[in-house]
């Protein structure tokens, strides 16, 4: 796609017009005026079909007070709205990255590492899933959910919130730190780094608050325009699926050559059966050691998840074997 105007670029550190203040003169009002019939000329002779089109048909309404915003207003965090037996964290990592690997014994849902080349820098992060490591990669709301409260989100019902937290169309991965400096910014604050997405970014956001009948405000409005400007023809992204869980390699049997004629082998002798380590009074071991005999016993202490070297971890309680017991049921 072309790079937008300078001008486009602008918008993500200076206010657009409109929405700064201003002290009142006429020569302003005036700008301020024919600047907005800029926009709405723009989006009225666009082509159909067109992202400038599409912004037409949108609302146009000052921002609403953020008051009563909260994420849980939006539901549990990356519900399995597509019922794949997958959070929608991960469908989204799966959709994103390339080369991934999925952790084994998660139905193939669970990716533990991948590349991703972050369409809002351009950058290309190695992830690997972990404590201090899956921040790196992070899901981005198109469409921020605070900003998406502030412009029609509080009139719509649990369900419709839930459904657009979720929506694969108004989420995409990125890089952790680029995610971070865009907030809840809309696109009069805050536009990708990479000005060759910005068409497209503002195409999806577009299409995202006329599904769920969203406004924009004036000066959201002429920051859209201005990169729309220099790509007319940008269509209105349709929605992005979810890949499938990913088949997980199933180990072919073994099969055993008959063996040559050999003497017999020496007895094994039976290994001697150990007596197990007895829960003391403070619910460890013997020696000082934390034991849980389940996972349920580590939830019900607030300990769980247990990473391996930790105290109450052990294999018998780590299902995958990725270094984490009593994970987290989705």
């Amino acid at each position: 796609m072309p790079s937008p105007a300078s001008s486009a670029s602008r918008s993500s550190e200076t206010p657009a017009a409109g929405d700064a203040s201003t002290s009142g003169g006429g020569a302003s009002a005036g700008a301020t005026a024919s600047s907005s019939d800029e926009a709405q000329d723009a989006t009225r002779d666009a082509a159909a079909g067109t992202a400038l089109a599409a912004l037409g048909e949108l609302p146009v309404k000052g921002r609403a007070p953020k008051t009563g915003y909260s994420r849980d207003e939006f539901g549990p965090r990356w519900a399995d709205t597509d019922h794949n037996g997958c959070d929608t964290r991960n469908d989204i990592l799966r959709r994103d990255m390339t080369g991934i690997e999925v952790t084994p014994g998660t139905h193939g849902c669970k990716v533990r590492t991948g590349t991703l080349v972050s369409p809002y820098s351009g950058g290309t992060v190695d992830f690997t899933a972990g404590q201090d490591t899956s921040s790196e990669v992070q899901i981005d709301h198109v469409v921020a959910l605070s900003d998406a409260w502030q412009k029609g989100a509080q009139q719509l019902d649990a369900d419709r919130r839930t459904a657009l937290a979720n929506d694969p169309l108004n989420l995409l991965a990125v890089d952790g730190p680029t995610n971070n400096k865009k907030s809840d910014g809309d696109a009069a604050t805050w536009l990708p780094p990479a000005t060759s997405e910005r068409c497209e970014y503002v195409a999806t956001q577009i299409a995202v608050k006329r599904s769920y009948d969203l406004w924009v405000t004036d000066g959201e409005k002429k920051a859209m325009v201005r990169v729309l400007d220099t790509c007319p023809d940008q269509k209105v992204p349709e929605a992005r699926a979810v890949p499938a869980p990913v088949d997980e390699p199933v180990a072919a049997p073994q099969t055993e050559a008959p063996a040559a004629d050999q003497e017999p082998a020496a007895p094994v002798q039976e290994p001697v059966e150990q007596a197990p380590a007895v829960p003391g009074a403070n619910g460890g071991v013997a020696g000082g050691d934390v034991y849980y005999s389940r996972c349920a016993e580590a939830r019900a202490a607030g300990a769980a998840p247990l990473y391996a070297g930790s105290p109450g971890y052990r294999p018998g309680l780590d299902g995958d074997g990725d270094g984490v017991a009593c994970e987290a049921k989705h």
